[in-house]
């Protein structure tokens, strides 16, 4: 039976279980116990939040595959606070080097009750910072970081919180939860328990 692990992907960990330069901490760090488990998209090395894995070809091609649009949301620590020209080129799409982003949700928070990362944030009194969320369907390489500092308001922290219907909710970072998938096999469709 299809199985799903949601991971919480600590900062400054690889989205995979083995390093080219065998000197950065990866997933086997963490999910060793998961050996036929692999990742369903991947989050930057310094990004945190929720990864998904995956036994299964199948869900991992409905999670990753750009053609099927699976919403992807992230916390979003930006420097400075963007006003509402800024906020809606985001919402509408924004011209990146490998084209026009598509529209995006985005939403002006408060700042989350989060963990503390290691190493924190760097702190500059004479700058201020602001949170997003934003929801996007599309998986370029950096693109939220790209996406932020193209309407002048540079990424310092990105924690992706949600991946269509899996969210991060409580979980740690270095923590992970199991589910079992049902896969309807007449319309392809998975729903998860």
């Amino acid at each position: 039976m299809p199985q799903i692990v949601l991971f919480n992907k600590p900062f400054n960990v690889l989205s995979q279980f083995t390093d080219s330069e065998a000197s950065r901490p990866t997933l086997a760090a963490y999910l060793s116990t998961f050996p036929d488990f692999y990742p369903a998209g991947r989050l930057d090395f310094d990004s945190e939040g929720l990864l998904l894995l995956t036994n299964d070809g199948d869900l991992q091609d409905t999670i990753t595959n750009p053609r099927k649009k699976m919403p992807k949301t992230y916390l979003v620590q930006i420097e400075g606070i963007p006003d509402q020209a800024a906020l809606l080129q985001l919402a509408k799409g924004v011209q990146l080097k490998d084209g026009v982003t598509s529209p995006a949700k985005i939403l002006q928070i408060e700042p989350p009750d989060l963990w503390p990362r290691e190493p924190p944030v760097r702190y500059r009194a004479n700058i201020p910072t602001s949170w997003i969320q934003l929801t996007i369907t599309e998986g370029r390489n950096r693109q939220v970081r790209r996406m932020t500092a193209a309407v002048g308001h540079p990424t310092l922290r990105l924690i992706r919180v949600q991946i269509g219907p899996w969210q991060l909710g409580q979980l740690a970072p270095g923590d992970f939860r199991q589910e079992r998938i049902h896969i309807a096999r007449k319309n392809n469709r998975h729903q998860h328990r």
